[in-house]
């Protein structure tokens, strides 16, 4: 092995050891406090007189915030820094996610999600970008993949810490969906301190890092810096967002994000439905789905990333992710309902590190900056259609069928869009060579 090969892989360990398990922390948390009003349901929905329909609008309302307040919220981030952005991102929907127990009523269940969105806007985008400050791309997707597999661990630990919490149903007064707020809340409050006194800006603040690793990580992202502009013109923040390209993205991830937080959201219910156990019992089957999803993100990022292939890394997850939900539609079985929302997620999770590898290809600075959100916030709105597709059509047909066919045909229609994607990058790089 080379001097250089040994400097690589001792430099990425080091970032990725110092970095990602906060990282990794922060993002378990946002997940869980975004998703765990899935099991709140169990008992809110009783409790507070919420139909299907009002639940699935509230549990998408969330995107609403976040939409609106996405670009901006990452702007500044790229202004004064991740440091102090990020722990304002994280304390503030602490705040927020805790205070959701004291929702009452369906309008301040909309508000509430609202205001969680719009705390939390900028936060995914302002990571994304955050690593592409510190990770040469060839590492990305596995190290996005990394950072993602927290949503997939969120359910996986997430599923029976809330079942356990809505066990203390009555206790002190308040109801275990209560509770479940107030405690899964608290963790990001105390977290966001964390990253004040933890993270750094950027690699130059970086004492952690001897002399030669941070020449060889800034030589190394200058070089990529050079290539990039190179390959593909420099873009200005307008002109990133006239990019069909920038837009495109919007609209796979889009296509990904529907069936990801239809699943999410539903899936305590789902298995409420097809099972019949206990609240409690719910909370520890629905994390096999997420511990599927989590071993399919590692390797796939790591493939995506070893091969240097990205776009049939985001098309065939998805495929697979679309048969999943077909087959979750029409088998009720307790175990292959099971297997087949298992399947479900393996496929929609393993698609996510290799796509967003793809904006970090060619863009670069306040353009990436805002891209990123663009892309997050768009591609978000889904997160409002898929549970509220589903909300709409249980209760007009008392049925989760028609709202997991919905979602499959989501990711059909993602995966073809990847594939177009791929077929007109390669014949502009065909185009380019002549």
């Amino acid at each position: 092995m080379t001097s250089d090969k040994i400097l690589k892989q001792k430099v990425v360990t080091k970032v990725t050891r110092r970095l990602i398990p906060l990282l990794f922390a922060l993002y378990m948390i946002a997940y869980l406090d975004r998703v765990n009003v899935g099991f709140a349901a169990l008992q809110m929905n009783q409790d507070l007189g919420f139909s299907s329909t009002i639940y699935g609008t509230g549990s998408g309302v969330f995107f609403l915030g976040y939409f609106l307040f996405e670009i901006p919220s990452n702007l500044i981030l790229e202004r004064i820094g991740a440091r102090v952005w990020i722990a304002r991102i994280v304390i503030t929907w602490g705040v927020i996610a805790a205070g959701m127990m004291f929702v009452k009523s369906p309008l301040s269940f909309y508000l509430m999600r609202f205001l969680l969105g719009m705390a939390e806007a900028g936060f995914f985008p302002g990571i994304i970008l955050y690593l592409t400050y510190w990770f040469p791309a060839i590492q990305r997707a596995r190290t996005v993949a990394l950072f993602m597999t927290a949503t997939a661990i969120a359910g996986v630990i997430g599923g029976p810490v809330s079942g356990v919490l809505l066990t203390l149903h009555g206790v002190a007064g308040l109801a275990g969906w209560q509770w479940l707020f107030l405690l899964e809340g608290l963790p990001a409050i105390f977290l966001g301190f964390v990253v004040l006194i933890y993270l750094c800006d950027c690699p130059e603040q970086a004492q952690w890092l001897e002399p030669e690793e941070l020449l060889w990580l800034q030589e190394k992202l200058q070089l990529e810096s050079e290539q990039k502009n190179q390959r593909h013109k420099s873009y200005t923040l307008l002109q990133a967002f006239a990019n069909p390209k920038v837009w495109l993205l919007s609209l796979i991830y889009f296509t990904l994000v529907i069936g990801l937080y239809g699943v999410s959201f539903w899936l305590p219910q789902i298995i409420k439905g097809f099972s019949g156990f206990s609240n409690l019992w719910v909370g520890f089957i629905s994390g096999i789905p997420y511990l599927v999803g989590a071993i399919g993100m590692i390797f796939v990022g790591s493939h995506s990333d070893k091969t240097g292939e990205r776009y049939a890394h985001v098309a065939i997850p998805a495929f697979i992710g679309a048969l999943g939900l077909l087959l979750s539609a029409y088998f009720h079985d307790s175990a292959i309902a099971l297997a087949t929302l298992s399947l479900a997620a393996l496929g929609i999770w393993s698609a996510l590190g290799p796509f967003w590898a793809l904006p970090t290809a060619f863009l670069s600075g306040t353009a990436a900056a805002g891209s990123y959100a663009l892309i997050n916030s768009v591609g978000n709105l889904g997160g409002f259609v898929g549970p509220y597709v589903i909300g709409l059509v249980k209760d007009a047909t008392h049925s989760f069928t028609g709202g997991l066919l919905f979602l499959s045909a989501a990711l059909l229609v993602g995966g073809i869009l990847t594939l177009v994607m791929r077929h007109e990058s390669l014949e502009l790089a065909d185009t380019s060579r002549r």
